[in-house]
């Protein structure tokens, strides 16, 4: 076992037609099991029934299920090559279908109605032979199944009594069995989100038995280890995160996970791993003690009352009395909806009901004008339009202009100026917009006195001065106007934070 490992390591990395026929191995396993298991149980109706079964007929098949076992020894080595296979099973499961062939041609070779008489006592090895053929052949079965889908996969579903009668350990708690979180503020943001998107999606070929590219995703430990190419997570970075780019690339590419055939990540579960990791990727602390995004809110939201693993689209949604809420939309065109997945951006239903959209650039920082013509193509559907810290200018906006049902915008840390807000003035449903960080001035908050919806602006680090904010109030004195942390609300976070500190000491 040990040399196995070592030629295994010492081999250069396989080249394109190696891992191709390798491919083949899991079509060509199934040959010698049927063949081997029909001719054992037409011995078996001999010996029992004296059935007459033509000698010819046994040693055909006999022949069939030691090529079969033979070119799926030759196939299977060519799959390992790609590497990613726990070193033990690996090597157990090798030998057992190098066994499979070698007793598969013994008890063949003596059945044959020609060589068999030349072997001196030949027929004393047929049933032996033919026996222990079968006996490993269910043994790298079980070995096989491991490689591909666990160490307990047959066993994992075993009900009681007899899980204990066989001595395996309780059942681990599946994805299936947890419950919706009841409060999501406190909720582990490892332990309850982010482990069972990884476990339902990932875990079943980076486990400890099949780490694909020497990357396991079951532990903490191993997802700070990374692959065999280095780290998949930056912290705090995810757009540069390897663990989230390959999830966004086109599903028919070959670096896409999960692969093309396996169940995807669906759009919540992208944004949740997305938050995980811009907030630090911890490991042990809750949702209440990071800072919850308005991305990610809808996908939080869904936790409380979907599956563990997210896959439930719920979207906290708009103020209720919002009327752009209670239109029945026609249905988003598929076609435009995948332009914009492509060039990035997140596109989530925010009501499947009315087909209202929300489209968010979270993972798309370098979104910019060019591919911004894309977004008229479903001028009715997008209600929420997120494109904070994007590459867009005021030309993006006058693509937004035609977003006729828009009740909410992020254009936070982008290069939007005055000139851009004068294409705001005909969206009759914006209630919320976020120019945090731009280079909006007086002049150009203007141009919103218009947006008799408007209910929420926000100004931090612009050069809107209190003069302008008074002015714009005058035309909407409903309108909130958030403009950073003022004295009292520094006064207010102190107070607050200090009736915390109280409570804690007093616990």
């Amino acid at each position: 076992m040990t040399s196995f490992i070592l030629l295994q390591a010492s081999t250069p990395p396989p080249n394109e037609w190696a891992l191709f026929f390798g491919r083949f191995h899991p079509l060509i396993v199934h040959l010698p099991i049927g063949f081997l298991l029909i001719a054992g149980l037409l011995e078996l109706d001999r010996i029992t029934r004296r059935q007459r079964v033509s000698s010819h007929t046994i040693t055909l098949i006999l022949f069939w299920s030691a090529v079969s076992a033979t070119m799926a020894c030759l196939f299977g080595y060519l799959l390992s090559l790609g590497g990613g296979y726990d070193d033990n099973t690996l090597s157990s499961h090798m030998w057992e279908g190098i066994g499979v062939a070698v007793f598969a041609w013994i008890a063949w070779a003596v059945k044959h109605e020609r060589i068999g008489p030349k072997i001196r006592l030949g027929q004393l090895f047929y049933f032996p032979a033919l026996g222990i053929g079968l006996l490993l052949l269910l043994a790298a079965g079980h070995d096989g199944g491991s490689l591909t889908h666990g160490s307990d996969f047959l066993t994992q579903y075993t009900p009681e009594p007899f899980r204990s009668l066989a001595g395996i350990p309780p059942r681990e708690e599946s994805v299936e069995d947890i419950q919706p979180i009841a409060d999501v503020n406190q909720a582990m943001v490892y332990q309850q989100i982010v482990h069972p998107i990884l476990k339902t999606r990932c875990v079943q070929c980076h486990n400890p038995e099949k780490s694909k590219g020497d990357l396991r995703l079951d532990t903490p430990a191993m997802i700070q280890k990374g692959s065999e190419d280095g780290p998949i997570i930056v912290a705090g970075k995810a757009d540069q995160s390897k663990m989230i780019k390959v999830c966004l690339l086109p599903e028919e590419d070959d670096h896409h996970m999960p692969p093309k055939g396996k169940p995807q990540l669906t759009e919540n579960q992208l944004m949740l791993l997305t938050w995980w990791i811009n907030e630090g990727t911890p490991f042990d602390k809750k949702v209440a003690e990071l800072k919850v995004t308005d991305a990610v809110k809808p996908a939080l939201a869904s936790l409380g009352t979907g599956s563990a693993g997210g896959s439930q689209h719920v979207a906290s949604g708009p103020a209720p009395e919002s009327p752009v809420l209670t239109m029945k939309l026609p249905a988003a065109d598929p076609k435009a909806i995948e332009e914009l997945r492509k060039a990035g951006l997140l596109v989530l239903p925010l009501s499947k009901e009315q087909n209202q959209l929300e489209v968010s650039a979270v993972n798309a920082r370098t979104f910019n004008d060019a591919k911004a013509t894309a977004l008229p193509k479903l001028s009715q559907q997008i209600v929420w339009l997120k494109l904070g810290d994007t590459d867009v200018t005021d030309a993006t906006l006058a693509q937004v202009a035609q977003l006729k049902n828009l009740q909410k915008l992020h254009l936070e840390q982008t290069s939007v100026t005055d000139a851009g807000l004068k294409n705001l003035k005909n969206l009759p449903y914006l209630e919320y917009l976020n120019l945090y960080g731009t280079a909006v001035t007086d002049a150009g908050i203007k141009e919103l006195a218009g947006l008799k919806n408007l209910k929420t602006v926000y100004l931090w680090q612009t050069k809107v001065t209190d003069a302008g904010v008074a002015e714009l109030k005058k035309s909407l004195p409903n309108l909130e106007i958030n403009m950073g942390l003022g004295e009292g609300s520094i006064a207010q976070f102190i107070k607050a934070d200090s009736a915390a500190t109280e409570s804690e000491k007093a616990k």
